[in-house]
């Protein structure tokens, strides 16, 4: 969800102005997505390289974290959405933890879409600390080194469970994958978009979907 410090500043406010407004785009985007059967979205939210930032942004994203999670948990318990987070716990506050496992374990039974908020993350942690696991694994002697495959390494992973992504949207005009689900999306497709996240709304959202529909997938093969 890129974009929203240069939002702001580009109408001469605050950063924390544009992480206030993204955060007001989430909810309408969640209810259109459970709503259209979509089976999963994530939510790059803040990762690990994110901490390099201010302390006075990063106190104030944590804030916005607790103050969503506790005005959204009903709304999504109400709309049978599954809430889950991916990332490392190591780091995060504990009023954030607290808001995280609550939400969690509200909404732990619903069976419509899973809302992956994905936090504290970082694909290249989340690979290693898939290694560790698998390597602990081995060592006790409960894996087989030559048992393991994809999957092995995938149901190590924080999405473990989870789908890989069809699509990935990014936001602001980014032409990078800043360590994003790198294991995940090896067959996504991507969409690029000038618009800035306080600005992506549902016609937005649309219009990436539209030209996700529009694309020929080949997973690697030669079309037939």
């Amino acid at each position: 969800m890129d974009g929203n410090g240069r939002w702001a500043r580009a109408r001469g406010k605050d950063r924390t102005v544009g992480h206030r407004e993204g955060g007001e785009r989430i909810r309408p985007l969640v209810t259109q997505c459970a709503k259209m059967g979509i089976e999963v979205l994530t939510l790059y939210s803040f990762s690990t390289e994110n901490w390099t930032r201010s302390k006075e942004e990063i106190d104030f994203l944590m804030d916005l974290y607790v103050e969503y999670l506790i005005a959204e948990r009903g709304e999504l318990h109400s709309n049978n959405i599954r809430f889950v987070q991916i990332g490392r716990r190591e780091g995060l506050p504990q009023k954030v933890l607290g808001e995280l496992d609550q939400t969690v374990d509200l909404t732990k039974d619903n069976t419509g879409m899973t809302l992956a908020l994905a936090l504290n993350y970082g694909s290249r942690s989340e690979i290693a600390d898939a290694v560790q696991a698998i390597a602990r694994k081995v060592k006790d002697g409960s894996l087989a080194p030559d048992a393991i495959d994809e999957q092995t390494v995938s149901n190590h992973l924080y999405t473990a469970g989870l789908p890989d992504p069809d699509l990935l949207i990014r936001t602001a005009g980014e032409m990078r994958l800043s360590n994003y689900l790198l294991w995940q999306i090896s067959y996504a497709e991507l969409y690029v978009t000038d618009v800035c996240w306080p600005e992506f709304d549902i016609p937005q959202l649309h219009k990436a979907l539209d030209a996700y529909a529009a694309r020929k997938r080949k997973f690697g093969s030669v079309p037939g």
